[in-house]
């Protein structure tokens, strides 16, 4: 958003297209998201593509239950992350923050089998005493597997504005979650010995499952910082020009700001552009008005945001061809007449 040094002459000089995330190099997580039904999977793998181009590695998560980067990729992903079909550098991977811990990887967890399944178990009858801290958790774990493997970058396409604005609070709620875990830690490490001993695990150390809660605190801690550093995370909002899109951009954008989490690019996607000299049938001007009206509002609203505008196409975008095709789109500014 614009800041109150923020002058005219800026604001007319913003270009209208996403070649500023790509040319903001320091970034290190960027989400995708807006109302249902928008383009948000179509708009965050192209963004994941051009990314490629000029970072390292780059990875693509979905966090919507719908997991529709699989249909653009026309490539079935995992839990894990997963390198893209006729890419070096771009990788891709599903979760589902509504799970939570029993539905990680086994290979995300430490330990013999025994010991392994004792631990989740235990740990999520714990995270029970805590509502939304075992998705939070889960989320966290996954965060931590991702940090770990150093991508210069990381996308997220999210889920509808709901679930999105819950998992950018995820953070908070995990250092919240775990700061109270041990800060109860004389009282719990006791109940886990003699648990352990009634089952006839008495090697379990208690020490090494609260070492693990301390271990992800400052992963967590780093990862709440850097959500709300505009250097290293943005967030790109996607839309379309009708009403109940832009209402639910307009409080998508209140509320990354509440958070603290920098948002100064907006996607209009499916935009109707009438061709040059041609009369447009009836159902084509009506539709023309209609977005020509909404998005007015829209370069009103956001004066100080990159306004991109995509247009209608005719054919479905599916596949890595036509993504990347797609994706060029970001930086040919045009205009509605």
């Amino acid at each position: 958003m614009a800041t109150a040094s923020t002058t005219n002459d800026d604001l007319e000089h913003l270009e209208p297209s996403l070649r500023n995330v790509l040319d903001q190099k320091s970034l290190k997580w960027v989400f995708v998201g807006g109302k249902g039904g928008v383009g948000k999977t179509t708009c965050s793998s192209g963004l994941a593509i051009q990314l490629s181009k000029v970072r390292d590695t780059v990875l693509i998560i979905s966090t919507d239950p719908a997991h529709n980067i699989s249909d653009a990729f026309d490539q079935k992903f995992s839990k894990v992350p997963t390198r893209i079909n006729g890419f070096t550098n771009l990788y891709a991977m599903e979760i589902d923050p509504n799970l939570g811990f029993s539905e990680l990887p086994e290979e995300y967890f430490d330990g013999s089998q025994d010991m392994m399944s004792v631990g989740k178990a235990m740990v999520q009858e714990l995270m029970s005493a805590f509502p939304g801290i075992d998705e939070a958790m889960s989320y966290a774990e996954v965060m931590r597997l991702v940090g770990s493997m150093n991508f210069s970058v990381v996308v997220f396409d999210t889920a509808p504005t709901g679930h999105t604005l819950r998992l950018l609070s995820f953070p908070a709620v995990v250092e919240k979650g775990l700061g109270k875990l041990l800060r109860l830690k004389n009282q719990v490490t006791p109940f886990f010995t003699q648990m352990a001993g009634l089952v006839g695990l008495q090697d379990m150390n208690s020490d090494e499952m609260t070492k693990k809660l301390e271990d992800m605190l400052p992963i967590i801690r780093q990862v709440n910082e850097q959500f709300r550093n505009p250097d290293q995370t943005t967030f790109v909002c996607v839309c379309i020009a009708e009403f109940l899109s832009l209402y639910e951009t307009e409080r998508l954008v209140q509320e990354l700001a509440k958070c603290s989490i920098d948002t100064h690019n907006i996607v209009v996607n499916q935009l109707l552009f009438l061709p040059k000299g041609e009369k447009p049938c009836r159902m084509c001007a009506a539709r023309h008005r209609i977005q020509s009206k909404y998005l007015d509002q829209i370069n009103d609203l956001y004066e100080d945001f990159h306004i991109t505008k995509l247009p209608l196409l005719d054919h479905e975008v599916r596949g890595t061809e036509q993504v990347t095709e797609f994706s060029k789109l970001f930086f040919e500014p045009q205009s509605v007449d």
